[in-house]
């Protein structure tokens, strides 16, 4: 499989974000934004103008140094925070225009997140864990416990359904975490260094079945790490530098 790199566009106006719903294949563009934490001398710009497009299928890797934005970036693009200006559009849903009723909605259901430190429920099986999201989504008894099963089988995870997180190994408990985030279906999954306390060859088992849900199930995901190895197995590479997207 080929990787391409980015070719950074010009911030796209309202006009744009209006026919990104209708782009075929698009799930995510985000177009102009920008963030600033503080003001004045103190203020830093997590993110500045930055514009990029994603469509159903690719899984995206957002590589740069500590600091350069990219956590800043992907809780923008999920909804976890809010741009300064610019806007974001998500399987059709402008974000940055959304109320918290709908923000809910949108993490609930379009966009599913894997983080660095797993997120599990300490007291909470795999399988318990796992199906939180669709406990929280009214998921009839049945149903949610057979939608487990198979993703805990998609996950390798099968035989440890009981099992609580401390008594797996932590990428175990990074595949449960991308279970949960699979749970309700999304359309964009966003995963924020999730091979940062693995191992290197725990991490790309990681990031291989990331790359291989994104591709069976027809998804879209923007992976933020700095490990080159994993980025080699990105569909395309954006690279954020002092909160710019700059040419890879």
């Amino acid at each position: 499989m080929s990787r391409r790199n980015v070719v950074v566009t010009g911030a796209a106006g309202a006009g744009g974000l209006a026919q990104a719903g209708a782009v075929a294949g698009e799930v995510v563009r985000v177009s102009g934004v920008s963030r600033t934490f503080g003001r004045g001398e103190h203020a830093v710009h997590a993110v500045r103008d930055v514009s990029f497009a994603a469509d159903r299928g690719e899984l995206v890797a957002i590589r740069g140094r500590s600091g350069a934005g990219k956590t800043t970036l992907l809780n923008l693009v999920g909804g976890l925070d809010r741009p300064d200006s610019g806007q974001v559009v998500v399987a059709g849903h402008e974000v940055t225009a959304a109320g918290e009723a709908e923000l809910l909605r949108l993490r609930r259901g379009t966009v599913g997140f894997v983080f660095q430190t797993f997120g599990l429920v300490p007291i909470l099986s795999a399988a318990e864990n796992v199906g939180v999201p669709l406990r929280l989504a009214q998921v009839p008894a049945a149903e949610r416990e057979q939608r487990v099963a198979v993703l805990l089988e998609l996950v390798g995870l099968g035989g440890h359904a009981a099992q609580r997180p401390y008594e797996l190994s932590g990428g175990q408990q990074q595949r449960v975490a991308v279970a949960r985030a699979l749970a309700n279906e999304p359309d964009l999954l966003i995963a924020d260094e999730p091979t940062g306390q693995l191992d290197s060859e725990t991490g790309r088992s990681i990031m291989d079945l990331l790359r291989a849900v994104v591709h069976a199930r027809g998804m879209t995901a923007l992976v933020a790490t700095h490990d080159p190895a994993l980025i080699d197995l990105a569909d395309r590479v954006l690279t954020l530098r002092d909160g710019r997207l700059v040419g890879a």
